[in-house]
């Protein structure tokens, strides 16, 4: 019998991988596809992601292929400078292609020992107490003890759970995909920038993922398709952009293409059983602020570490059902911002003058500083309930220790940390299969001692050995002799 199955080898489903390898557990991604797509849907890492990156040691390698970015808010069409005050270390985000984020997971999952079957379509799942079986579309089956759908929205593990997936259907759609143009390119950015003026869904990025002579076009449909799994074809696109452009730039050679919609669903429940949710497969939005592949890896770093846990047997009762309690509002959260984008990305005068109220707001520092926390995650607080310290449920960030060391890199391991200034008083004896202690942490953090989850999120602060105790065993489990 495995260990998990995941369903799914985007960058959820690896990212998962990779966390469950971390800790010792067996991992089978079973991938639809029979080679990873060269097509790039998400275009990009946020702050939190980059410091999940940074807290596993993968970080140097996103920034060998990314380049970094710094736009503040970047909701609804509306753009400013960085926000000064952001609580984070890493105050960017990376241009990463989704082609090369999979492909750096996938690497690191098979370092880590994952397996990873490609062409395995799954057809459906049963489970019992013990396990459970998954069967592919080839008759094989599979038995594993737990398993993950990370399949996208259309998640053939969540209809066989029978899980709701309530929420608003699409009322407007968009097509979008690379292609190459013969327009000069002085002519491609004068259209862009008198059409977007009133039309903020049109769009052209040339050169697109360093591919020179490639342009990622985004264009208003005419209407909402039916069937929206099937592309639009080249003759449609073209028809879009002469109605909205006034011109096709001579659009050829499509290298993919595609359309989404503004629905917004999401997962009644994220675990049934021993089968779970990440993703898309719990959740679906329009992308406006780019936040759906970093939903996505972060559920991944939410969940993986608990799972882990109950695969090997220490998890306290509880922890795995607080992945849902967890995730699931903070995915509610990003499905009611993106549809305000879409509210805000309108044509009409109403949304326009929205778009413009905004734009003045941002340019106040608090506003700015709380939207582009939101659509970066870095504001995230999970209702821990082991105490009221700010800090409490935030993730820290990458604060320097003693001895010119950093934070995040005392995380690679995927390990608890206790980080200590109480000049001895604290003691993890009990817990040290699983917790670190760091006994002499620094100036910069200013307070006298912090406990942090595996995935980075503070779960005590004070100096008690007591109140540290009672998160230890809450977290982790009673104590080992």
């Amino acid at each position: 019998m495995k260990d998990v199955v995941v369903v799914g080898g985007g960058p959820t489903g690896l990212m998962l991988a990779c966390e469950l390898r971390l800790h010792g557990v067996g991992a089978v991604v079973l991938e639809r596809l029979a080679e990873r797509g060269g097509e790039s849907r998400g275009r990009g890492l946020h702050a939190r992601s980059v410091e999940i990156m940074d807290q596993r040691g993968l970080l140097e390698r996103f920034l060998a292929v990314s380049e970094k970015f710094q736009v503040g808010g970047l909701f609804g069409g509306v753009m400013t400078t960085w926000p000064e005050s952001l609580d984070t270390a890493h105050p960017y985000g990376l241009a990463t292609p989704q082609a090369v984020t999979e492909r750096l997971l996938e690497e690191r999952a098979l370092e880590l020992g994952a397996v990873i079957r490609r062409g395995c379509e799954v057809a459906g799942l049963s489970q019992d107490a013990e396990g459970v079986t998954v069967e592919l579309a080839d008759g094989t089956r599979l038995r594993s003890r737990y398993l993950v759908g990370c399949d996208g929205g259309r998640s053939t593990v969540r209809k066989a759970l029978g899980v709701g997936f309530p929420g608003e259907p699409a009322t407007v759609e968009t097509l979008i995909g690379d292609l190459e143009l013969t327009a000069d390119p002085a002519e491609v950015a004068a259209v862009v920038e008198r059409v977007r003026r009133t039309e903020p869904r049109f769009g052209v990025a040339p050169d697109v993922d360093g591919r020179p002579g490639v342009a990622r076009m985004i264009v208003p449909a005419a209407g909402v398709a039916e069937d929206r799994a099937t592309p639009p074809t080249l003759e449609e696109f073209k028809a879009r952009l002469r109605a909205v452009a006034g011109t096709d730039f001579g659009a050829h050679t499509p290298h993919w293409l595609s359309r989404f919609g503004d629905a917004t669903r999401q997962a009644e429940r994220y675990r049934v059983g021993r089968v779970l949710l990440a993703g898309d497969a719990a959740h679906i939005h329009p992308p406006t602020g780019g936040q759906g592949l970093n939903l996505g890896v972060q559920d991944a770093f939410n969940l993986g570490w608990k799972l882990a846990a109950e695969v090997e047997g220490w998890a306290p009762a509880g922890l795995l059902d607080s992945y849902h309690t967890e995730r699931h509002p903070v995915g509610a959260r990003v499905l009611t911002n993106t549809q305000a984008q879409m509210t805000l990305l309108g044509s009409a005068p109403g949304p326009t003058a929205l778009r413009e109220l905004l734009a003045r707001l941002m340019e106040v520092e608090e506003v700015n500083r709380y939207v582009t926390g939101v659509i970066t995650a870095v504001d995230i607080r999970y209702e821990v309930g082991d105490g009221d310290h700010a800090l409490v449920g935030r993730r820290l960030r990458d604060v320097r220790l003693s001895g010119d060391r950093r934070l995040y890199g005392r995380l690679h391991g995927g390990r608890g940390l206790l980080l200590d200034r109480t000049g001895g008083r604290l003691s993890t004896e009990g817990w040290a299969d699983w917790v670190d202690h760091v006994a002499d942490a620094g100036a910069e953090l200013d307070v006298p001692a912090v406990l942090l989850r595996p995935d980075g999120h503070v779960v005590w602060v004070g100096d008690g050995q007591g109140g540290m105790e009672a998160a230890l065993t809450r977290w982790w489990g009673a104590p080992v002799s």
